[in-house]
């Protein structure tokens, strides 16, 4: 009597009644955005932020100082002002998503694919913000350094008597560096050249190393060479020290508050309707702008050379 051979289940047959853990979408263009989240904003009720400022140079009020109980003439005097100071208006990120009912009636196990699409969405467009804050024409951080606020690197290289004298420019208080995550490997490797690594600081749920106890941030927004992403070892790029707060006379973001359909500051997202072919369709707006009170709350180090390396002994 001939015997009968019985197969075991295979893997791939098994494989396909298995659960299988799903993970929601991974977008490796997203970064943590730190600048966003260290840089003090401010809402507005319409739209636009004036900033008045002080004529400074010679004042026409003088100052009493005197025990002479003769002296009795009290100097008289006023402070001018701009007589057209600067306005700042918020500048509107937009974009679009379509998504597709029957799709994500039928899909949305275990993620809800409209959630989804619109999350990705919300961070490419926080993407886009902080960037315009750095970049942008107008009131972009890097085409509002004031002349007497720019320096040249002694040798290209970021070494720490460059940051010293960044710091020199924004001495009241400074609260943090921005720089290309290269440039931040550069200074360090300058630093360790000298013997005198920069220590590390806690903000915000994130650890930075720090120059004389200013934590520098990284942001890939501060391009090297044009890029994001440089594909070779060198390049150029810039370093800013920043000064923020409304009370400090520095640096704020700009944002319109109690926006229709508000899903974080100053961005909203508004469904605009189902077309005839069941797709739904969502506008998603971010109102953004920055400012600078003061032209000491502000400084650049520029040219910063980012291609250098060493062998140490």
């Amino acid at each position: 009597m001939a015997e009968k051979t019985i197969n075991a289940l295979g893997k791939d047959a098994a494989y396909q009644l298995a659960n299988v853990t799903k993970t929601p979408p991974q977008y490796g263009a997203l970064t943590p955005k730190w600048l966003t989240r260290v840089l003090e904003f401010k809402g507005l009720e319409a739209g636009i932020y004036r900033v008045n400022k002080v004529v400074e140079g010679d004042t026409p009020l003088d100052i009493l100082c005197s025990q002479d109980p003769k002296k009795v003439d009290i100097p008289q005097g006023f402070i001018d002002y701009e007589a057209k100071p600067r306005e700042y208006r918020l500048n509107s990120i937009s974009t679009i998503i379509n998504v597709d009912t029957k799709v994500a009636d039928v899909y949305s196990a275990p993620y809800d694919q409209t959630q989804e699409q619109i999350s990705l969405a919300i961070e490419s467009l926080k993407e886009r913000q902080e960037s315009q804050i750095i970049n942008n024409d107008d009131y972009g951080l890097l085409k509002n350094v004031a002349d007497s606020q720019r320096i040249q690197t002694r040798a290209g290289r970021p070494m720490p008597d460059d940051l010293d004298e960044l710091i020199t420019k924004v001495w009241k208080d400074p609260s943090f560096f921005l720089a290309h995550p290269r440039a931040v490997a550069a200074f360090e490797r300058e630093c360790t050249r000298r013997g005198v690594p920069p220590v590390t600081v806690n903000i915000g749920g994130g650890t930075f190393i720090a120059w004389r106890g200013i934590p520098i941030i990284p942001t890939d927004k501060l391009f090297v060479d044009g890029l994001k992403n440089p594909k070779g070892k060198g390049g150029k790029t810039n370093i800013l020290l920043v000064r923020t707060g409304e009370a400090k006379r520095g640096v704020i973001g700009l944002y319109q508050a109690n926006v229709p359909g508000e899903q974080s500051r100053g961005l909203s997202v508004r469904f605009r309707g189902i077309d005839d072919s069941g797709v739904a369709s969502y506008l998603l707006s971010v109102y953004c702008s920055a400012a600078i009170l003061a032209d000491d709350a502000l400084a650049v180090l520029e040219d910063v050379e980012v291609g250098d390396y060493y062998d140490y002994t």
